[in-house]
């Protein structure tokens, strides 16, 4: 027989989101928090919330006397339990907004399961607690109805992505946290190991080598929901610990991924949110997507796209404009439909974003029926009519003019692109505009060092026409990568991996890897590719993100449970925090901190 408790005859049989007008008549417990309490006149309305939603309980003459006393010295948030008759709500009453509104609950019994101390902030959605306050009384903010939603979605996505992974024959396999650290791109968390003095563990930055490894175990469709970690500053969509569902197969092409990518990201959408996506996504080659929209994870919900004014710039007197195309550079435009109507402070605004993106400046000019005026229009007064052609511009818009090497102008006026569709509300809510960006760069050229790394990383596979320019001519190697994007955010990225023991020594080579270097840091990986390792290939969607880009919201921190700050740190437990000096001596480790200025 079950052991009895106070609370067992209290234990609810539905939740505050179930009743319906179809349960009018049937006795109930609920069990909740006191999310409003309104007395009018001595019949007391209490909206009671859980997280299935939220059921209106009254207190009127017909309630016995015990809880008409009671009901008084409640108060917002306490936890209680009501025993009561569901009724209708009268005709007049009923409230179409709440899944509950045709009904209420007659309270029969009320008891306090917990009381609650006056709140930092309401319980509600319309709040303008400082994001450090809510972090700090976390468990209460999880408490608001838009943050239950957020988690709910994010249940949903991690269940979908497994239930279409699963259901295309993949394994879900657990890889180590402890790993050794190898370089991919940030700093590694490092976690001494006290049994091994001076010895240390690295929180993996994504399961990138293990999951290879399973590749050559023979798994060939290996995915898992994995915790990755990145010691780099945070930002809205970046966080020092986050969540990808991670992928990877052999016996692939580049087609195969993408195409699995597009039906997983099909079917989360579909089952989570009820949204149809169109496949295939569109597909930009790394430079067009820098060429038209000036970065490499485009925001294709809108247009302005970027046009070349490269070759009108002999057309005019501008000598700022001359100076850069002879030095080899380019002039790229964006036509601003209506946007004559900009004040001088608008554009000199635009003008600070484009400086901000290491751009010299930013040039303008209006179309109006007899030309071009303002700004650099006096200089192509001749060639304005063939120029407002070729832009396809109109009277009462507004070109702006960047001029530098190609991809400070593209990427210069690519950020004054979104700038003006978030200003001139052109950005379309609720939509969802994927696309994928591929052809990358295999390697970038680190003007410090003065030495090529790779753009993505070191097990990379190059496009196979461009083998020969390995050694040569890195810089023009194109690598079989690619990123998914979606509404101007990088939601996954990508490649097919390098799976020839000698085409990696070549690699390790190009980017400065001595033998002796790779083998100490990759060695357990390399070794493994002496026995048979088939082709393979793999993606790695954010959880985070795309839960962000689900939801409607602007940054990772709104879809986490129990986030960081932007700085890192968590006002909730207040890590980091120093340690007992006792578990630093076990450690072996002394903290020198840095010396004031």
């Amino acid at each position: 027989m079950a052991h009895e408790t106070p609370f067992s005859a209290w234990k609810r049989t539905t939740t505050c989101g179930a009743l319906r007008a179809t349960d009018a008549g049937k006795e109930v417990i609920l069990n909740g928090w006191v999310h409003r309490k309104r007395d009018h006149g001595g019949i007391h309305f209490i909206n009671l919330r859980d997280r299935y939603g939220i059921t209106q309980v009254v207190v009127d003459e017909e309630s016995p006397e015990e809880v008409r006393r009671l009901v008084e010295a409640l108060k917002y948030e306490y936890c209680i339990a009501v025993k009561g008759v569901v009724r209708l709500r009268p005709e007049t009453m009923r409230n179409p907004q709440m899944p509950t509104g045709d009904i209420e609950v007659l309270a029969t019994g009320i008891r306090p399961l917990s009381a609650s101390e006056p709140l930092p902030f309401p319980i509600d959605d319309a709040i303008d607690a400082r994001e450090e306050l809510r972090l700090q009384y976390r468990y209460l903010d999880l408490r608001r109805p838009r943050m239950q939603r957020n988690l709910t979605l994010r249940h949903l996505v991690a269940w979908h992505a497994r239930e279409y992974l699963v259901g295309k024959g993949f394994y879900e396999i657990e890889t180590p946290t402890f790993i050794r650290s190898t370089p991919e791109g940030a700093r590694d968390f490092l976690v001494p190991a006290r049994l091994h003095p001076g010895r240390f563990y690295a929180l993996p930055q994504s399961p990138q080598l293990f999951k290879q490894l399973l590749m050559v175990a023979g798994f060939d469709k290996y995915f898992q929901i994995a915790r990755c970690y990145r010691d780099e500053d945070a930002r809205g969509d970046r966080q020092p610990e986050f969540t990808q569902i991670d992928m990877e197969m052999s016996f692939v092409t580049q087609d195969d991924v993408l195409a699995e990518t597009e039906g997983l990201m099909a079917h989360i959408f579909q089952k989570a949110l009820g949204v149809d996506l169109s496949l295939p996504f569109p597909r930009l080659t790394y430079e067009e997507a820098l060429d038209r929209y000036g970065t490499d994870k485009p925001d294709l919900r809108y247009g302005l796209e970027l046009k070349d004014f490269t070759l009108h710039v002999d057309k005019g007197s501008f000598q700022a404009f001359q100076k850069v195309v002879a030095q080899g550079g380019v002039v790229k435009a964006l036509v601003v439909e209506g946007g004559a109507s900009f004040s001088r402070k608008e554009i000199e605004a635009l003008e600070e974003v484009a400086k901000t993106y290491r751009a010299a400046g930013l040039a303008w000019m209006k179309v109006t029926e007899g030309g071009l005026e303002g700004g650099v229009g006096k200089f192509y007064q001749e060639a304005a009519p063939a120029l407002i052609t070729s832009l396809g511009a109109r009277p009462g818009d507004l070109i702006l003019l960047v001029g530098d090497t190609w991809k400070t102008a593209c990427t210069a006026l690519g950020a004054v692109r979104t700038a003006v569709a978030r200003t001139r509300g052109l950005i379309p809510e609720g939509a969802f505009s994927f696309c994928w960006v591929v052809d990358f760069p295999m390697f970038e050229w680190n003007e410090e060092e003065r030495k090529w790394d790779p753009a993505h990383h070191m097990f990379t596979m190059p496009r196979e026409e461009h083998l020969p320019l390995l050694e040569k001519d890195p810089g023009a190697v194109k690598a079989a990568a690619y990123d998914l994007v979606c509404n101007g955010y990088e939601l996954a990225s990508g490649s097919l991996r390098i799976h020839d023991p000698e085409l990696q020594r070549r690699i390790f080579k190009v980017v400065g890897f001595s033998e002796a270097e790779a083998a100490s840091r990759f060695g357990f990986l390399t070794t493994a590719f002496k026995y048979g390792p088939p082709p393979h290939g793999g993606i790695a969607p954010g959880l985070d993100r795309l839960v962000m880009i689900m939801a409607g919201e602007e940054t990772i921190r709104e879809v986490i449970a129990f986030p960081k700050t932007a700085a890192g740190l968590s006002p909730l437990d207040g890590s980091p925090a120093e340690v007992d000096p006792a578990q630093l001596e076990e450690l072996h480790l002394r903290v020198v901190l840095p010396e004031e200025d």
